[in-house]
């Protein structure tokens, strides 16, 4: 099924489709980066360096002299992957989480409860400066340190639907059956509440990739000569400075499209679940 063909399915306006389009565009670029990208974006020409848009580079250079626009091509994907691991994690570890608690109820889900909202205190991007901090530049220490944060955005969802479900006759049918807790929970009671679930972890993704791109920018995530659209906004100051800017306007607006998009396809997914409950 076409992204188009999907969009339609679930409905919505131009604005949902044109969202749709755009993330499975960055989607295919993020698959194709290594033949698509016309130079290698980590070789630095330090003879064209802030050079202008042109035949040679379609975007201009740097001010390390990696061509932008392979730059931009090449970051797709790990500005990408990134969030989606975030979310990944996130999302397994805030359903047994808040499926465990939901079910179990009592002092356990009090517990449990407390635990999500100190952790609702912290900052995903403060999380990730002090695993930096902690563990040294990179993806993996920030991605990880962010998972937990944006754990309880999904254990908090799934204990607060998990908790209305459990109470349906449906389940309590299953159980007079004889089967037991585990199966009915894992398997009737959360397939029922995924769809919802999968909403908040769409728009989960797009600010998982802000927080990525900003630590990026501060020089804390993916370091050189990597390419990333937030490490790329950084190295563009001195372009913009030099009346290049377009190495770091462009990968600017490909987080802004990102993050817009998911927003927007998330809402519309959230919005539509919402009132077909209703």
């Amino acid at each position: 099924m076409s992204a188009l063909s999907w969009a339609r399915r679930i409905g919505g306006g131009p604005l949902l489709r044109a969202c749709v389009l755009v993330l499975a565009l960055f989607v295919l670029v993020s698959l194709l980066a290594p033949w698509l990208a016309p130079q290698d974006p980590t070789f630095g020409d330090l003879g064209n360096t802030l050079v202008g848009p042109g035949a040679g580079h379609w975007l201009g250079t740097d001010k390390g002299g990696h061509d932008t626009f392979s730059a931009l091509i090449e970051g797709t994907r790990t500005s990408l992957v990134g969030p989606l691991a975030v979310v990944l994690f996130s999302t397994l570890l805030g359903i047994a989480v808040g499926l465990f608690s939901a079910w179990r109820g009592g002092w356990i889900d009090t517990v449990l409860g407390r635990v999500l909202d100190i952790l609702f205190a912290f900052p995903a991007l403060l999380l990730a400066i002090l695993a930096v901090a902690l563990f040294g530049k990179g993806l993996t220490a920030p991605v990880l340190a962010m998972a937990v944060a944006y754990t309880p955005y999904t254990a908090r969802l799934v204990r607060g639907l998990a908790a209305q479900e459990k109470v349906r006759p449906y389940i309590a049918a299953y159980q007079v059956q004889g089967h037991s807790s585990v199966f009915v929970a894992l398997r009737r009671l959360l397939p029922t509440i995924m769809p919802t679930v999968l909403a908040q972890s769409t728009v989960n993704f797009g600010y998982a990739l802000l927080d990525l791109a900003a630590l990026s920018f501060l020089g804390l995530g993916v370091q050189p000569p990597t390419p990333d659209w937030g490490a790329m906004i950084n190295q563009g100051q001195a372009a913009v400075l030099e009346g290049q800017p377009l190495s770091a306007i462009v990968p600017a607006v490909a987080v802004v499209l990102v993050v817009v998009a998911f927003n927007v396809v998330g809402e519309h997914l959230g919005d539509r679940l919402a009132g077909r409950e209703s």
